[in-house]
C-alpha cells in the first residue's frame, strides 16, 4: 500500500470516526434505539487512523517498526 492508499485510508476514517461522534452525541430520543453501536464505530476508526499513522512513519522513514523481541 503506498503513500497516496494510506493517506485516503486515513482520512476516510477520520471522517467515519467525527461522523459516529456527532451521531453518538444526539440527544436520546425514548422508545428508539440505534442501529449502530457508535461508540464501537469510533474506536475502530481511532484504532485504524493510528495504523495508518504508523504506516505513514514507515513509508516516510523507509524503516518498519520492529517488537520488542527481534527474533
Amino acid at each position: 500500500m503506498g503513500e497516496t492508499t494510506t493517506l485516503i485510508v486515513l482520512g476516510i476514517a477520520a471522517i467515519i470516526t467525527v461522523a459516529a461522534n456527532v451521531m453518538s452525541r444526539r440527544p436520546y430520543e425514548p422508545g428508539r434505539l440505534p442501529l449502530i453501536p457508535y461508540a464501537a464505530v469510533q474506536f475502530i476508526g481511532v484504532v485504524v487512523i493510528l495504523l495508518m499513522l504508523a504506516h505513514l512513519i514507515t513509508i516516510w522513514t523507509g524503516t518498519p517498526f520492529v517488537g520488542r523481541s527481534r527474533g
